[in-house]
């Protein structure tokens, strides 16, 4: 007849240490493929005409109208 020793808590530290570098192992697989899934969207064509579309609308934020306001108050 064998004792569990894992049950009294021996085996704890352990199998804790190896939770933690398996969920350090599963981020790091899981960041790898976030990259390439960027990667993938960089090259489509949804990929391109969006950072097409951001360029645009920084291009347009930093000139902005240097016009007259379109309302105007009067005084008086």
């Amino acid at each position: 007849m064998g004792l569990c020793f894992g049950c009294f808590g021996a085996d704890k530290r352990m199998s804790k240490e190896e939770e933690r570098l398996a969920s350090e192992e599963a981020r790091a697989k899981a960041a790898e493929a976030a990259q390439k899934r960027q990667e993938q969207f960089e090259k489509s064509a949804a990929g391109r005409a969006a950072r097409a579309q951001q360029q645009a609308m920084a291009k347009q934020s930093a000139n902005p109208n240097k016009g007259e306001p379109v309302l105007k108050w009067q005084m008086g």
